[in-house]
């Protein structure tokens, strides 16, 4: 079952670090974009992930074709994607070795998300980390 719980959904992000965003996008009028300022804003690392636009860079982040090609530890794939092309990129997070995945409000695929949880990530469903961060009270990332 996707996470649902308040204190389960803070003690992710409280685990959470280094986030690949799926679906970038370069236009400052896409929620994908204000959702990686806020993430970096509040401390997270955030790895953007579009293959039209992979080379470029977003918000000082060099942008990645695809999941495989990061090459460092993701603890959690956000994804920017429609619902029938998601699973896609759960099945991208789960063979990168994330952690978790977390598909954004209106990003719905239950059978992604049984395949995620069956190989051992958490799961979001239709929520946005960018609303989840304030409305659970969870305090920016400092270095360590």
């Amino acid at each position: 079952m996707p996470l649902t719980q308040a204190e389960d959904i803070a003690t992710l992000l409280g685990e959470t670090r280094t986030i690949a965003l799926v679906g970038i996008s370069d236009r400052p009028g896409r929620a994908s974009y204000s959702v990686m300022a806020f993430l970096q804003d509040h401390g997270y690392r955030v790895l953007p992930v579009n293959p039209q636009i992979a080379g470029e860079h977003v918000h000082g982040e060099f942008v990645w074709g695809r999941l495989s090609d990061i090459g460092v530890p993701i603890d959690m794939v956000d994804i920017f994607r429609r619902s029938d092309v998601a699973g896609e990129a759960v099945d991208e997070a789960i063979a990168a070795g994330a952690k978790s995945v977390w598909m954004q409000i209106g990003v719905i695929d239950e059978a992604a998300a049984a395949r995620a949880e069956a190989a051992g990530l958490k799961v979001v469903m239709d929520r946005c980390p960018a609303i989840e961060i304030p409305r659970l009270g969870i305090a920016p990332i400092t270095a360590e």
